[in-house]
C-alpha cells in the first residue's frame, strides 16, 4: 500500500526470467498505483518487454510474483487479464477483419454486452480518428492506424491498467501526441 492506503494496480515481486543460461529479467520489483504513469528505460535486451509480457500473462516468470488489479497473474489469469489492456510494440491484428469487426471481436472476448460493444466501438473509433476507416480491413491500415486500432482494442473493456510496449514507435507526430494526451486522461 502507498501512503493513501491504496492497493497497487501493478505489482512485481522479485521477478526472474531465464532462458537456459541467459537471464532476461533479474530480480525486478516495483509497484504502480492508480493515476501513475510508469515506464521502463534501458537498452535493447535489458528485459523491458519480457517484464511487460510477464505482467500481462504472456510469459511465466522463472521465479517471482506478478499481480494486476490485485490478481495474481499465474493463479488468477482470467481476472488479471480482464483488469488490463495490452498494446505490444508490434501490433498483431486480424488483418481480414475491419477495424469495427476487430473491436467487436475483442469486446466479445471480454464478455461485454452487444450494447456496450457497439457504444465503445463507436467511441474508440471516433477518439482515434478511425471512424471513416472503421469498415475497412485492418490489412489496409497504415502502421499508425494499426497502432491506434491496437490501442482501441486494449481499451474496449475499460481496463483498470493499460500496459504499453513502445506505443509511439513509428507513429507520425500528431498520432504520437494523441496517444500521449489519452494517457494523461
Amino acid at each position: 500500500m502507498n501512503e493513501l492506503g491504496s492497493v497497487p494496480l501493478i505489482e512485481a515481486e522479485h521477478l526472474y526470467k531465464k532462458y537456459g543460461d541467459k537471464t532476461a529479467v533479474d530480480d525486478v520489483s516495483f509497484k504502480v498505483f492508480g493515476g501513475e504513469i510508469f515506464g521502463f528505460l534501458g537498452p535493447n535486451g535489458a528485459g523491458k518487454t519480457t517484464t511487460l509480457k510477464i505482467i500481462v500473462g504472456l510469459l511465466q516468470p522463472t521465479r517471482g510474483i506478478a499481480r494486476v488489479g490485485g490478481f495474481d497473474v499465474l493463479s488468477q489469469p482470467v481476472q488479471a487479464k480482464g483488469a488490463s489492456g495490452y498494446v505490444p510494440d508490434e501490433p498483431n491484428l486480424y488483418a481480414k477483419l475491419s477495424g469495427r469487426e476487430l473491436l467487436h471481436f475483442v469486446g466479445d472476448l471480454y464478455d461485454l454486452s452487444p450494447a456496450q460493444i457497439a457504444r465503445r466501438t463507436d467511441e474508440l473509433l471516433n477518439l482515434f480518428g478511425l471512424s471513416d476507416a472503421g469498415d475497412d480491413l485492418v490489412e489496409s491500415y497504415s502502421h499508425g492506424m494499426q497502432q491506434k486500432a491496437s490501442l482501441a482494442a486494449a481499451l474496449i473493456h475499460d481496463p483498470k491498467v493499460l500496459v504499453l510496449d513502445e506505443p509511439t514507435v513509428g507513429l507520425d507526430p500528431k498520432s504520437a501526441r494523441l496517444i500521449k494526451d489519452i494517457l494523461r486522461q
